[in-house]
Parts: C-alpha cells; structure tokens; sequence
C-alpha cells in the first residue's frame, strides 16, 4: 500500500549527483512531490530530503540504490510519524483589500503567519508548518485576492537519531580500526 516516506540521503556535495538521483525515480516512474537539498551539519556533508507517495518495499530498494552511488554516504526512508517536519509558504495578496480588513490580521495570527514585506500594491505573508496549515491560509486568503503563492520543499529531522554526525564517527571509528588491524 502507497503512502508518504520522506527519503533522507546524505552525500558528499559533487556536481551531477542531483541529475543520478533523479534518474533512479524517473527510471521507476515515480514521482518526487518534494526535494530539499541543502548543506548538513557536518562539513563537506550534503542532505537531500526527498517526499514521495509510494510502498514501503519500494522505498526501501530506492534507498539501497541511492547508497550504490559513489558519492553517497548514507540513505534513510521514514514516516511522517518518526520525523519532525516543516515547509514554509510565502503570500501575496493586494494591500488594498487587506489593509482595511481587520478581521484578517486576527486570522494571520490564527494560522501563525507574519507579513515580511508591505507595499503599497501588495502585502507578502509567511508561515511554517504541515501542508495542511499552508493549504488552510491559502483558503482563508483567497477571498482577499491571492496573486501569489509558493511552498518550500519539506525540510525533516529525525526523531529517534542522534543524528546523521554520530553515525559518520562510528563509521569513521570502525573504519579505522579495521585499517590499523593487523
């Protein structure tokens, strides 16, 4: 049965590697509904996380395939129940319509959302949260002219970790030892 995983893959930050990722969903014509790539915290480290709607057996062949990558270090799949997760969402609306509207500075706050700019022609709102919260704001706001709207990819901390850091030492740790057997 299909369902959401979200794909943490850690790599070392090397050109082309983003195109061989891709490859590997296109070749199986599955669909990426977010990627993230950003740096991690540990230097030279690279995180991808990448959402998908698909079973868990294929996810889990998906994350060995990724690992069969040269430049990939490590590859992790979850559930939305063992990560903590957040996109951010950006909206534009006319600041004419809004600006007289008391009632909708009482709904922004509802929804956890903060103007970043004002202008005379337009006002940009921003909030973090699930996909459900940010689709929720859109609904509240598209009465009030909603010109624009765009959502950031997913970005996810796993809950029981100690993060990816602590798995590159015990790596590193084993690696050593074996290297230094005689």
């Amino acid at each position: 049965m299909k369902k959401e995983y979200t794909i943490t893959v850690y790599t070392e930050n090397q050109v082309g590697l983003l195109n061989r990722i891709a490859i590997i969903f296109s070749r199986r014509k599955i669909n990426i509904e977010s990627l993230n790539t950003s740096p991690s915290e540990v230097e030279g480290i690279h995180r991808f996380t990448i959402v998908v709607n698909e079973t868990e057996d294929m996810v889990r062949k998906l994350a060995r395939n990724f690992e069969k990558q040269v430049d990939v270090l490590r590859a992790f799949y979850n559930t939305g129940d063992e990560i903590i997760w957040q996109e951010m969402a950006l909206y534009k609306v006319p600041t004419d319509e809004i600006a007289e509207k008391v009632q909708v500075e009482r709904l922004l706050r509802e929804h956890g959302a903060r103007a970043v700019v004002i202008r005379k022609d337009y006002t940009i709102f921003e909030t973090t949260g699930h996909r459900e919260e940010t689709d929720n704001l859109i609904k509240v706001l598209e009465p009030y002219g909603l010109i624009e709207f765009v959502r950031s990819a997913r970005v996810a901390i796993i809950k029981a970790s100690n993060g990816f850091h602590e798995l590159l030492k015990d790596f590193e740790k084993r690696e050593s030892e074996y290297l230094h057997t005689p």
